[in-house]
């Protein structure tokens, strides 16, 4: 089942109804802003997966860098 043209139309208008045409445009801009601000909230939080993921990377480096030393200093 999929949405036809006479369920846009008759959708757009009730909503036309309840918001009324010197509404309309402030409700489309708060949620063109509510899009914006939710997809920058995606950006940040992969971002800070993605600094979180570095981070675990460095210290298993380090850890792996140490075992390696104390394994050398254990054989000589």
């Amino acid at each position: 089942m999929s949405i036809g043209i006479w369920q846009i139309v008759l959708i757009l208008a009730i909503v036309l109804i309840l918001f009324g045409a010197g509404k309309l445009p402030r409700v489309m801009g708060d949620v063109a802003k509510g899009i914006k601000n939710f997809k920058s909230g995606m950006k940040d939080e992969e971002a800070e997966a993605d600094t979180k993921e570095d981070k675990e990377i460095e210290k298993d480096d380090t850890v792996s860098v140490k075992s390696k030393k104390s394994e050398e200093e254990t054989k000589s």
